[in-house]
């Protein structure tokens, strides 16, 4: 009897901080990919985002917070040691080295889906693992429907979800304005934010 590959989930973002939606989306991908394990990746100095983030310490912790609850679900840190840019490829090239026969679920949201022919070494990406997109309600009546701009050699799993419009960027400003966050984020979130002051003005 041939073993069956171990179904490997990849979920990389800033989490500066995680969010509610971030959470949903970690769900969904374990259920409906029915994923052995879902990695979830705070990410290093990342290429693309033009604000600086919060120190690594405190994303990897928050990440912990948000998601370490999750069945199936373990945090990585290797992105945050690693020095320089933090580049998925590197990442997928590393999972696959360490379990040659898994086979490798990366979960992104749409907007994501919709820049990954910028990311580096897209054609390898889309080569390594299959694309795992949030869908909109809207996209369900459509399930072949395919995110605008992601390439037609990509493997693509539609991820049902409900249409959740909460951003990092919306909690940082609320908090920075001194406004609730609670609906927001999970309950731990909003504990260590508040904590250890984090997203206040400068």
């Amino acid at each position: 009897m041939t073993a069956v590959a171990m179904r490997l989930g990849v979920f990389g973002g800033a989490f500066d901080p995680p969010h509610v939606a971030h959470v949903a989306l970690a769900q969904a991908a374990v259920e409906q990919l029915q994923l052995d394990e879902l990695r979830i990746f705070p990410t290093g100095q990342a290429w693309h985002k033009a604000q600086s983030l919060t120190p690594p310490e405190h994303r990897l912790a928050l990440a912990e917070v948000a998601f370490g609850g999750l069945p199936q679900t373990v945090i990585d840190d290797r992105e945050l040691r690693r020095p320089g840019p933090t580049y998925t490829i590197d990442t997928l090239r590393e999972l696959k080295a360490e379990h040659p026969a898994a086979q490798l679920f990366l979960v992104m949201g749409e907007d994501q889906a919709i820049s990954l022919t910028r990311w580096r070494e897209w054609e390898a990406i889309v080569q390594l693992a299959i694309i795992c997109v949030a869908g909109r309600p809207s996209a369900q009546a459509h399930a072949g429907l395919r995110p605008p701009g992601l390439p037609a050699q990509a493997e693509l799993r539609l991820l049902r979800l409900p249409s959740m419009t909460e951003s990092a960027t919306e909690v940082r400003g609320r908090v920075a304005q001194g406004q609730g966050i609670a609906h927001l984020v999970p309950p731990g979130v909003a504990s260590y934010i508040e904590l250890h002051n984090l997203y206040q003005p400068a």
